[in-house]
C-alpha cells in the first residue's frame, strides 16, 4: 500500500472511531452545556487546530477540556506528552478508555478538576476547545504563568475572540483587548461554524493563536489592570469623567496613603484634605498628559503606558 493511501486509510479509521465514540457517549449520558461541553466533531478542523500549534517531538502540551479526546489523540501523535485537564469525571473516563492500549496511553496524563484551581506543571504549548465560562480567566492564567507557553491555540466563542483581536476605535475594543494585547500577540486562525460541534452551541466560534511576549513588558500586571478597570468602565466617556467616581477616588486615596507610609513621606493635609490632594494630582496628570478629554475606546497601549507612568511619578497607584 502506498504511503499516501496508508495515511488516508489511517485518517478514515481514526474518523470512524471518533464517530463511534461520540455515538456511544451520546447514548451513555447527556453533554452538560452549562459546563461548555460542545464536542468538536469535524476531524478536519481538529487536525487543523493541532497542525497550527507547530508541535515538536520534545513538546509537552497542555489541553484544557479534552472531552472525548478528538483533539487529544491527534496531539498525542506529535507531542512527547499531553497533560489534559478535565472537570467531568465521565469525560475523563471515556478519554482513558479511548487511548487504552494505544501508543499514546503512556504519554497522556489526565488531571481531574477545575482548570482554574489546578496547579499546572510545565508545558510548552496550550491547546483548548475552551469552555465559554472560563474564556477570560483561562487567558489570564496562561499569561501569568511563571514560564508561559511558547504558543497557545485556543477556540472561543466568536465574539470573545474578536474582542481579543479588536483595535482602538473598533466597536468591540474593550479592557480585555487592551489588557491581553499588552502581554501577548494575538492572531486569528480560523472560523468554526456551530455545526462542527455536538451538540451545536448557540453561537459561532473562532480559533486564535496567542503568543506571550518574551521578554515580558516591565510593567506591574496589577497596576496596569487596575488603571484599565477605571478607564474602561465607560470607554466612550472622557477619561477625566472616569476619575470623578467617588468609589474610584476612595480607592486611589487609600492607595496614596499606603504609598506615603511605605516611603516614609509626610504630606501637609492641614490646608487640604488627603482626598483633595489626590483629586488635584489626578487633574494635573490628566492635563499634562493631554488625556483629560480623550476616550479610552480610542486609546492605544502607548497612551495608557504614558498615563500610568505619569500617575506613578506623583505617587498615584492602582493596586
Amino acid at each position: 500500500m502506498a504511503k499516501a493511501d496508508k495515511k488516508k486509510y489511517a485518517g478514515a479509521a481514526s474518523s470512524s472511531k471518533q464517530v463511534a465514540a461520540e455515538k456511544h457517549l451520546s447514548s451513555v449520558f447527556k453533554f452538560n452545556t452549562d459546563l461548555g461541553q460542545h464536542i468538536l466533531k469535524n476531524p478536519l478542523v481538529a487536525q487543523g487546530i493541532v497542525d497550527k500549534a507547530g508541535i515538536q517531538p520534545s513538546d509537552i502540551v497542555l489541553e484544557v477540556g479534552p472531552g472525548t479526546g478528538n483533539l487529544t489523540v491527534r496531539i498525542l501523535e506529535q507531542a512527547r506528552k499531553v497533560v489534559a485537564v478535565e472537570m467531568d469525571p465521565r469525560m475523563a473516563a471515556e478519554l482513558t478508555k479511548r487511548v487504552h492500549g494505544t501508543p499514546g496511553e503512556k504519554k497522556l496524563d489526565i488531571l481531574l478538576g477545575d482548570f482554574m484551581k489546578t496547579d499546572l506543571p510545565y508545558f510548552d504549548i496550550c491547546i483548548s476547545n475552551t469552555p465559554y465560562q472560563i474564556s477570560s480567566p483561562l487567558v489570564f492564567k496562561l499569561i501569568n504563568q511563571p514560564k508561559p507557553p511558547r504558543v497557545s491555540i485556543l477556540m472561543f466563542q466568536r465574539e470573545f475572540a474578536l474582542r481579543l483581536l479588536a483595535r482602538p476605535g473598533d466597536s468591540l475594543y474593550c479592557r480585555l483587548s487592551a489588557n491581553v494585547q499588552m502581554w501577548a500577540n494575538v492572531t486569528h486562525i480560523m472560523k468554526v461554524g456551530r455545526n462542527n460541534f455536538r451538540p451545536p452551541p448557540q453561537v459561532e466560534s473562532s480559533v486564535v493563536r496567542i503568543e506571550i511576549k518574551n521578554p515580558r513588558p516591565q510593567v506591574d500586571f496589577n497596576e496596569w489592570d487596575g488603571l484599565l478597570r477605571i478607564l474602561f468602565v465607560r470607554k466612550n466617556r472622557t477619561i477625566a469623567a472616569g476619575f470623578k467616581s467617588s468609589t474610584v477616588l476612595e480607592i486611589l486615596e487609600k492607595n496614596y496613603k499606603t504609598y506615603l507610609a511605605m516611603n516614609n513621606e509626610i504630606v501637609d493635609d492641614t490646608k487640604s484634605s488627603m482626598l483633595e490632594i489626590v483629586k488635584e494630582k489626578i487633574t494635573t496628570v490628566l492635563r499634562e498628559t493631554e488625556m483629560s478629554e480623550r476616550r479610552s475606546g480610542k486609546c492605544d497601549q502607548t497612551d495608557f503606558l504614558r498615563l500610568l507612568y505619569a500617575f506613578h511619578q506623583v505617587g498615584i497607584h492602582f493596586s
